[in-house]
């Protein structure tokens, strides 16, 4: 491996560890940097860091890398790395130096499919837009998601949410989500959901433990509180469990878009951190089936598009809504990554 790819190893989980230390997640940032160090003990992670053919950071690298360590640490391979995300010793490297060597073909398996952290602390800003859509057509919803993954979004419904004092969705439910709330808070309005499908390339069933298992490994392991809801997330699923296809986004939506929709209905599509792992056709095509079934909305057939993304330099996650036939957008928000404050704009 030459200098150059070993200082692009070093600098993506760097860059990671800076982040995760800025939203309040220590422990990562140092197991991140303690991993650019150890990283020429593990030569396979070590080459998918150097040759990665796009963006590493659009595709998440280190957050793969990150999920591919917990997940080590979660089973006990090797007993320091486990001992370590336990808090029973402070020696990073050479906790994850072992890890490494030990867990090289595992780690690098893993890295290979995109994060699905299938995060529901997100909810809280969907379902914020989907009540200024309420207000504004006075319709149920008919959902359409990209990049489902678990389906734990598909049933946002049937969470509870408290917006800056506002509450909002199911008050009994297990699944509490509380943001920070900055700005004034959202008109009330009911989160009514007659219909909810997504899509996604591998979907995952909250039934399956291994599923439940990758999923958990992708929380930050200094985030217990987030690791719990999702747990109760987990559970609700089970009960009620979402409708996921396998397919591709855009052949889906553009199929899905095209079906008729009922009267007295509004139609949303939303997605969350998706549009960076789409290639740029795929984007293009996402973006012209929406437009193109937004042509066609009228306010007994309004058409809703939420999207939960960073901004294109990724300085920023904005929360926007354009709503259809006008075609209107606006930002109504913006997010941390995980959802845990939202800057009210609406």
């Amino acid at each position: 491996m030459n200098m150059m790819a070993k200082i692009a190893d070093q600098s993506e989980l760097c860059r990671q560890a800076g982040i995760a230390r800025a939203l309040g997640s220590p422990f990562v940032a140092d197991v991140l940097e303690a991993s650019h160090r150890q990283l020429r003990k593990a030569p396979r992670t070590a080459d998918l860091f150097a040759n990665w053919p796009c963006d590493p950071s659009a595709a998440a690298l280190a957050m793969r890398f990150n999920g591919a360590l917990h997940a080590l640490a979660r089973r006990g391979m090797p007993p320091a790395l486990k001992a370590l995300y336990r808090r029973e010793h402070d020696d990073y490297d050479g906790a994850i130096g072992a890890a490494l060597v030990a867990g090289d073909d595992f780690i690098a398996e893993w890295m290979r499919d995109p994060p699905q952290t299938n995060e529901v602390g997100r909810a809280a800003a969907i379902g914020a837009a989907l009540m200024v859509a309420r207000r504004k057509f006075g319709l149920p919803f008919e959902l359409l998601e990209l990049g489902s993954s678990c389906g734990l979004n598909l049933n946002l419904a049937r969470y509870a949410y408290d917006l800056g004092g506002l509450s909002a969705g199911t008050p009994d439910s297990p699944v509490r989500i509380a943001p920070e709330w900055r700005g004034s808070r959202p008109a009330c309005a009911p989160i009514e959901v007659l219909a909810a499908r997504g899509v996604d390339l591998k979907p995952l069933d909250a039934g399956d433990e291994k599923t439940r298992e990758r999923l958990l490994s992708f929380v930050w392991a200094d985030q217990p509180k987030r690791a719990r809801r999702l747990q109760y997330a987990l559970a609700v699923a089970r009960r009620h469990p979402p409708r996921i296809d396998r397919a591709d986004a855009p052949s889906w939506l553009a199929e899905r878009l095209a079906s008729p929709q009922e009267t007295g209905r509004c139609r949303v599509v939303f997605h969350s951190m998706v549009l960076q792992y789409l290639t740029d056709d795929d984007r293009a095509h996402v973006l012209d089936a929406i437009c193109r079934a937004g042509a066609e909305a009228t306010l007994e057939r309004p058409l809703a598009w939420i999207a939960f993304e960073w901004t294109p330099e990724r300085s920023e996650v904005r929360l926007s809504l354009t709503c259809w036939p006008t075609g209107e957008t606006r930002t109504l928000a913006i997010c941390h990554p995980y959802g845990d404050w939202i800057d009210w704009r609406g």
